[in-house]
């Protein structure tokens, strides 16, 4: 099949980094093509699509649906406006990638996913941790019983920041309201648990502004004092049902850590995920069996399915890898695994974890969601 078009708005970061999208197509390039991309700001736009060799820049989305013949657009617009955007696109007809969230309203999205079923769109959506082996090992080791019943589970999706490290951009807008970490990192772990356990049914949270100001520490904006309004400290707790809880944080406090990335306890065993190659010791995954051989107990590294080629093919590709999934479900007609109904579900818990931490009172969560096996 010929190469699916593609569009790409927003030509920050996540398009340019160098763990961006546009520099690690180049061994997909047999499934995709760029070959517009739109940013409102015009120079940048059109910086971009020179360094990258993208044959036409617009300066907003509408322009760029209008001006070529496109078959998917990959969003990567700040989160508030992640939305609207995607809406835009959907109701244009066109396949969808969207970096996370997926909007910042249960409104938004659920107008994404009527515009999808009405259109019969492909739509794919951050973050792609479902797609790592050990993740999707963990999965099936929880659903075949490995550990025995799954009583609760300790999940970090936690960093320092971005004002805490050399942040090459402006992070202002990383602390204001309709941002913060619980959108931009408690997303992660939260997909990670709900795509492990399933959907949860019930959320408490607690939140709050640790400082009302952070300095930025290093990078071409060292120094730069931003004025923090979105809660910087957000910790969850998630009910699964049937006695099975998670603990989730989503925070901009986290400098450092040394414990796991998730660890799920259950009945008869323990699971535990590193967070390698992105931090962490140890193997990727190790299982605690309490009669791990002959009655005796112990850890146990299992070999990943097809060994490590996976994860190097997805760490090589970096957020290419929402490309790369999308072009491969629209091309073979597959459900993603990384499916809109998860990502509206993830959303819904984060909503009612900042009405929870508001209220005080457990919320109810609405939604659900299936995984592909």
């Amino acid at each position: 099949m010929s190469p699916l078009r593609i569009g790409v708005l927003g030509a920050g970061m996540i398009a340019t980094g160098g763990g961006g999208v546009l520099p690690n197509l180049d061994p997909i390039r047999h499934k995709a093509e760029v070959v517009a991309i739109a940013d409102v700001v015009p120079d940048l736009a059109r910086t971009v699509a020179e360094t990258f060799g993208i044959p036409h820049a617009f300066t907003n989305l509408g322009a760029m649906l209008d001006g070529v013949e496109l078959d998917a657009v990959v969003n990567l617009t700040p989160i508030p406006v992640h939305g609207a955007t995607c809406a835009e696109i959907l109701a244009a007809g066109k396949h969808l990638a969207t970096e996370k969230p997926l909007a910042t309203s249960m409104e938004d999205a659920d107008r994404i996913c009527e515009l999808a079923a009405e259109h019969e769109l492909t739509v794919v959506c951050a973050p792609f941790n479902m797609l790592y082996p050990d993740r999707a090992e963990a999965r099936r080791l929880v659903r075949e019983g490995a550990i025995g019943k799954v009583a609760f589970a300790r999940v970090r999706s936690s960093h320092g920041g971005p004002a805490s490290g050399a942040w090459p951009a402006d992070p202002t807008w990383f602390y204001q309201k309709g941002s913060g970490p619980l959108f931009d990192m408690g997303v992660y772990g939260i997909h990670e648990i709900t795509g492990i356990l399933g959907p949860a049914k019930r959320v408490v949270a607690f939140a709050g502004i640790t400082e009302p100001t952070r300095t930025v520490r290093g990078g071409p904006f060292q120094g730069k004092t931003i004025d923090v309004t979105a809660d910087d400290n957000v910790l969850m707790l998630l009910d699964f049902g049937e006695s099975t809880f998670a603990v989730v944080d989503g925070t901009f406090n986290v400098n450092a850590a040394r414990g796991p990335k998730l660890e799920i306890y259950g009945r008869e065993g323990t699971i535990n995920l590193s967070g390698r190659p992105f931090g962490g010791d140890g193997p990727p995954l190790e299982i605690f069996r309490l009669d791990a051989v002959g009655g005796l107990r112990g850890w146990i590294a299992p070999d990943m399915p097809d060994g490590d080629a996976p994860m190097r093919r997805l760490v090589g590709l970096h957020r290419a890898v929402l490309v790369d999934h999308l072009a491969d479900c629209v091309a073979t007609g597959t459900r993603p695994l990384l499916n809109l109904e998860h990502a509206r579900h993830v959303l819904e818990i984060m909503l009612k974890a900042d009405e929870a931490a508001r209220t005080g009172q457990a919320q109810e969560l609405t939604t659900t969601f299936s995984l592909p096996t």
